[in-house]
């Protein structure tokens, strides 16, 4: 069993996390959807069906998502083409998505980040959401 001192907090987590990755604004998510990233949603599905969807993003749950995105991984989504995908991962508010993309990252998907803000954010901005 390790020591307290070991230990690290969800704070103190995240924010390690964080310092690897190269977050997005919802503008910029927007840009680099144009130019063929993957918009990744994992959100669960009540707050998809409240608030709605971010048109061509892959809506795939939490729960799911390495299994999903792997190339190499056999329940791949077919968008899961390349180690070399970039994926931005957008949650509700921008908090599980940097888990997400880092746990993504540890799969050899180097290029995976998150939306800064998430869903939220991307709403709030003006960008396009469908019922």
């Amino acid at each position: 069993m390790s020591e307290q001192g070991d230990r690290v907090g969800i704070d103190e987590l995240l924010e390690r996390v964080r310092e690897g990755l190269d977050r997005v604004e919802p503008k910029q998510a927007f840009g680099e959807a144009a130019e063929g990233a993957l918009l990744v949603d994992i959100r669960y599905a009540a707050l998809r069906d409240h608030d709605g969807l971010i048109p061509g993003a892959l809506v795939v749950e939490r729960n799911e998502l390495e299994w999903r995105l792997d190339p190499q991984g056999s329940h791949r989504a077919p968008e899961a083409v390349s180690h070399d995908l970039r994926v931005v991962v957008i949650c509700n508010e921008g908090y599980a998505s940097s888990l997400a993309a880092a746990s993504l990252r540890d799969l050899g998907l180097h290029r995976a980040t998150d939306l800064i803000g998430g869903f939220q954010a991307w709403r709030a901005a003006g960008l396009p959401v469908e019922a």
